[in-house]
């Protein structure tokens, strides 16, 4: 199975998609207003915000700024850059009020996001020079699946399934339903020309995958040396996915064991949020 070029799912977030959790994430912070910034700040006070960060990061999410502002705004960096800690990400100016406002949306997306990328790019790193790719897992934040899969492929890993809707992964509990293994694959076979991965925990099922001509396998749970092992038995007649507990501590004995790919979910369920502030200065 061929996952998604690392830019593919940038592209299909899509202006909508990416209003509307804005709006869902604006609405639920503001409310009826900001009391405090109302109270306080005079409403033709203008300033100037800067974004920077607090640590070493891959940043992500700064094409959303302008979204979540409705202001423009100077980046200083892309999604995917390397930044060091104390450089400057984006500015801008404009109401006081505004940019008080919507401070804590914004510092929510660029955190969130940039842990994304910046867990990524470190999985990425782990398995560099070997042939083995990392992928993304479904194993998002509800609703924020385009976002977080957009910060994984910033950082450097590829895109797995969006969704149940692009590919065919046929899993031990779809297998156990269907009545074995030639019987899932046989059925998806006939009911849809999309790419098909099939996953198989014991020898059996791996010789019974093998004999269906299946092209794309996933083996889970594993350790290192038994996915070595599997490996060579399948000896190049189908891709290898390896899953299951896969950490940036054994991501590269994984790596090295023939694989052509690795996926981990702690790069969507587990990422950190990154330290990024917002610094406002009055403009007079």
């Amino acid at each position: 199975m061929k996952p998604s070029s690392p830019n593919s799912t940038a592209r299909s977030t899509g202006p909508q998609a990416c209003a509307s959790i804005i709006r869902l994430a604006l609405t639920e912070d503001i409310g009826s207003g900001d009391v405090t910034t109302n109270a306080c700040i005079p409403e033709s006070t203008r300033a100037k915000g800067v974004f920077l960060a607090r640590e070493p990061l891959v940043v992500a999410g700064l094409d959303l700024l302008e979204e979540i502002y409705e202001h423009p705004v100077s980046l200083q960096h892309q999604n995917g850059d390397r930044c060091d800690e104390g450089a400057v990400l984006a500015t801008i100016q404009g109401p006081a009020r505004l940019l008080l406002t919507r401070e804590r949306v914004a510092l929510n997306f660029l955190q969130r996001l940039s842990g994304v990328a910046t867990l990524a790019r470190q999985f990425a790193d782990a398995v560099a020079g070997t042939s083995c790719r990392v992928l993304d897992t479904r194993k998002t934040t509800p609703g924020f699946r385009a976002l977080e899969k957009a910060a994984a492929a910033a950082g450097g890993v590829h895109n797995h399934r969006m969704g149940l809707y692009d590919a065919i992964l046929i899993k031990n509990n779809h297998i156990a339903v269907a009545g074995g293994i030639r019987a899932a694959i046989d059925r998806a076979r006939a009911a849809s020309a999309l790419p098909i991965e099939i996953e198989v925990r014991t020898r059996a099922e791996l010789r019974e995958a093998l004999a269906c001509n299946a092209a794309h396998l996933l083996l889970d749970n594993l350790t290192p040396a038994e996915a070595a092992d599997w490996i060579r038995e399948i000896a190049g007649s189908a891709t290898v996915e390896l899953s299951g507990g896969i950490t940036l501590q054994t991501a590269r004995a994984y790596a090295e064991s023939g694989a052509d790919f690795i996926s981990s979910g702690a790069i969507t369920h587990s990422a950190r949020a990154v330290d990024i502030s917002f610094r406002l200065e009055l403009i007079r």
